[in-house]
């Protein structure tokens, strides 16, 4: 099979998979037109149309539904046999695809990914960021990062350092004006930043000390869905946040915020790299997972 018509059942899969030509096309590495030509002049070979195409979206046909069930599954069988003689090279090269939540990404992109890419000068990483938890084999990525509870159980883990803490906070100037909360409770009457779920629920913030445990949904003048504009209210006093301790980690060393309730926040579990079983994994691949267990186990090297 020649290199242009495997790729042309790669772009047919992407499409299916992201539903849009544009986010197909993003992930492929190649423009909306040239992805929409490739299909086009597939589909005239074949003489069927594949999706239903509209200026707002893009579905399959009968005729494109039956080709990716029929064609999906023997299309994995022809990546794994080429990705059997790949993983024969001794130099890591190609790219790797990584799903991770953005803290996650923040604190392993130093210490873990490039410094994988200085050691692998061939290989490419796509690292993707987002809240949800995905199918990381189902939406094309070779491996994710979330932590060690929210890793299914048909995967394999390798720990990536110490355990996670939440930190509450606020600025300098918010507590010269509020009084500091002892317990859990005394939130409701604070003004606190809220948080949206990538589901689109509030997240109410978790506490635990000595066995008693407590969900508080906090009130607040905003609402935001991503740490770094919630870290932005806080430093400008609008009033307390909730975050992941290596989000602020660096501000509450410097004095740009004040942490309360520290002994509510115990650690928890901590972030682990996952993937799949595969039988002929890249020399990439292998050399991503040796690093990640290399570092996992230099006692901070990983989550410090």
């Amino acid at each position: 099979m020649r290199e242009a018509e495997l790729n042309d059942l790669d772009a047919v899969i992407a499409i299916a998979r992201r539903g849009t030509f544009r986010a197909a096309a993003l992930d492929l590495g190649m423009s909306t037109t040239a992805l929409s030509n490739a299909i086009g002049k597939l589909e005239a070979g074949l003489g069927v149309r594949l999706f239903n195409r509209t200026t707002r979206s893009v579905s399959l046909t009968d005729a494109g539904r039956v080709f990716i069930e029929q064609v999906g599954p023997a299309l994995q069988d022809v990546h794994g046999a080429l990705e059997a003689v790949r993983s024969q090279q001794m130099i890591p090269s190609g790219t790797l695809r990584i799903n991770a939540f953005a803290t996650a990404a923040r604190e392993l992109l130093s210490p873990l990914v490039l410094e994988f890419l200085r050691r692998h000068p061939q290989v490419h990483v796509d690292l993707v960021t987002e809240g949800r938890l995905v199918d990381i084999v189902a939406e094309g990525f070779d491996l994710g990062v979330r932590a060690a509870d929210l890793v299914p159980s048909d995967m394999i883990a390798v720990p990536l350092g110490r355990p996670q803490r939440y930190a509450v906070v606020g600025s300098p100037a918010y507590f010269a004006a509020h009084e500091r909360p002892r317990l859990p409770p005394d939130l409701l009457v604070h003004p606190c930043i809220r948080v949206r779920l990538p589901n689109g629920a509030l997240f109410r913030w978790q506490f635990e000390k000595d066995g008693q445990s407590a969900q508080i949904e906090v009130n607040g003048p905003i609402t935001l869905d991503e740490a770094s504009l919630a870290r932005i209210a806080v430093l400008e006093g609008v009033g307390l946040g909730f975050f992941m301790e290596p989000d602020v980690r660096a501000d509450i060393q410097a004095g740009r915020l004040v942490r309360v309730l520290d002994d509510w926040t115990p650690p928890r579990s901590g972030l682990c790299l996952y993937y799949s079983g595969r039988r002929n994994p890249s020399a990439a691949f292998r050399a991503f997972i040796g690093l990640a267990r290399e570092l996992g186990t230099k006692g901070g090297a990983l989550g410090s």
